[in-house]
C-alpha cells in the first residue's frame, strides 16, 4: 500500500513536488495523504479537482508502467521520508519528494560531485572528463551526471569502477540517448540510476532542465568541462551557486565556442581549474580528504621517432589544419598524412571535424 501511495501521489497532474511537500509535511506519509478527509484537504489548499483524485484508491491511479515497476526487486524507491535520503539534496528550495532508483543505493550516502559539459565535446575535452572524473573518485568522491551524451557519458565512465551517479531527465526506465544503453546497464550493477520521473516517461526538453537542480543539490560542487553560451551545463552552474555549491571550470583556446560557457562562468567568480588538485583544495575540508593529498603526475608523453617528434611540436590541444601542421613541422602533407594516422592509432592525437587534428591530453 505504502509504495502504491507513493506512486500515485507522483502521478496526479497539478500535484508537483512543492504541494507534494506541504501534505507529507501534514500528513507524514503518502498513504496517510490519501486517507485524508476533503475538509482537511481542503484546508491546504488543494482545488477541488484535485481532491477528488486523492479521495480514490491509490491502485487505481497507477499505469502499467507503475506496475511493472513495482514488479521488479531490482528497482527501488527513496522517499522523502527515508533516512538516507540525501541530507544536500533535502536542503534545496525544490527537491523532488520521491526518487526512483536503480543500482547501488548505498552511493548515496557517499560525498559527490558533478561533472557536466557539453553534447559535443571536442575528443581533448571528452579525454579530460573522465581523467578527472578517474582522478576524483579514486579520492572518495562519487561522481555525478546526467547521463547525457559527450562530457557526462565520459564522467560516467571514468567513475564507473569506483562509484558514479546518473541522473535522468526521463523515467527510471527510458534510457536517453539509447547511444548510453550499455553504459547505463554497467552503472546499474557498480553505480546508481536515480529519476524524479515516474515510470515510462519519455524524452522532453523541459524535464531535462528541471532535472539539473538535482545533478547539483546533490554535489558539494560542479566541474563544467566544455560548453557552449547555451548550454545546459550553465543551468547547471547557476543552480549550484543559488544551492550554495563550488562551481569550478576548466578554461580552454579562446577561439573555441566551447570554452565560452567555462570561461563565462569564470568571469562570474568559478575556480579556474587546471588539475584535480585544484577541486581538492576548495572540497578537502568539506568531504574529508586529506589535504596532503598528492595530485596524480603523468609524465609528458614525448615520440621517439624524430619525425613524430616535430608533429607533436607542431600541434596544440586547439584543433589545427594539416596544412598548418605540415609547415610547422617542415613536412609536405603525404608525410604528414602517414604520421598523422600512425599517431591517431597510439591515441596520442584526434580528428576533428572539419579535418583538423589536435593532441589528446594526459590524465589530470
Amino acid at each position: 500500500m505504502s509504495e502504491q501511495a507513493w506512486l500515485a501521489l507522483n502521478r496526479i497532474p497539478g500535484i508537483g513536488s512543492r504541494t507534494q511537500r506541504v501534505l507529507l509535511e501534514h500528513f507524514g506519509e503518502a498513504s496517510a495523504v490519501f486517507q485524508a478527509g476533503a475538509s482537511a484537504l481542503r484546508d491546504l489548499g488543494l482545488r477541488p479537482a484535485q481532491i477528488s483524485v486523492l479521495q480514490k484508491d491509490p491502485a487505481d491511479l497507477l499505469v502499467a508502467a507503475d506496475r511493472h515497476w513495482l514488479q521488479s526487486t531490482d528497482n527501488q524507491l527513496c522517499r522523502w521520508t527515508d533516512q538516507d535520503y540525501p541530507a544536500l539534496l533535502r536542503r534545496i528550495p525544490d527537491p523532488p519528494m520521491l526518487l526512483y532508483l536503480r543500482g547501488q543505493r548505498g552511493l548515496l550516502d557517499q560525498a559527490m560531485f558533478a561533472i557536466v559539459g557539453s553534447r559535443s565535446p571536442t575528443p581533448a575535452g571528452a579525454i579530460t572528463a573522465e581523467a578527472f572524473a578517474k582522478t576524483l573518485a579514486g579520492l572518495g568522491l562519487v561522481i555525478v551526471s546526467g547521463l547525457a551524451a559527450g562530457i557526462d557519458a565520459a564522467a560516467h565512465r571514468g567513475a564507473l569502477t569506483s562509484g558514479t551517479i546518473a541522473v535522468m531527465g526521463t523515467g527510471p526506465d527510458r534510457i536517453y540517448p539509447r547511444s548510453n544503453l550499455a553504459l547505463a546497464r554497467e552503472m546499474t550493477r557498480d553505480g546508481l540510476l536515480i529519476s524524479e520521473q515516474p515510470p515510462g516517461t519519455g524524452s522532453r526538453a523541459g524535464l531535462f532542465p528541471r532535472r539539473n537542480r538535482i545533478i547539483s543539490g546533490l554535489c558539494l560542487g560542479v566541474l563544467v568541462v566544455e560548453a557552449g553560451d547555451a548550454s545546459g551545463s550553465l543551468i547547471t552552474a547557476r543552480l549550484a551557486v543559488e544551492q550554495g555549491r563550488e562551481v569550478f571550470a576548466i578554461p580552454g583556446s579562446i577561439h573555441s565556442p566551447l570554452s565560452r560557457g567555462p570561461h563565462r562562468l569564470i568571469r562570474e567568480g568559478a575556480k579556474l581549474v587546471e588539475s584535480a588538485t585544484d577541486i581538492l583544495e576548495e572540497l578537502g575540508p568539506l568531504h574529508g580528504v586529506t589535504a596532503g593529498v598528492a595530485p596524480m603526475e603523468v609524465a609528458p608523453w614525448q615520440p621517439e621517432d624524430p619525425r613524430e617528434q616535430a608533429v607533436w611540436k607542431a600541434m596544440d590541444y586547439v584543433p589545427s589544419a594539416p596544412e598548418q601542421i605540415a609547415a610547422r613541422a617542415g613536412l609536405t602533407l603525404a608525410e604528414l598524412s602517414a604520421i598523422l594516422l600512425a599517431m591517431e592509432l597510439q591515441g596520442r592525437i584526434a580528428a576533428s571535424p572539419g579535418g583538423f587534428f589536435c593532441r589528446l591530453p594526459s590524465a589530470p
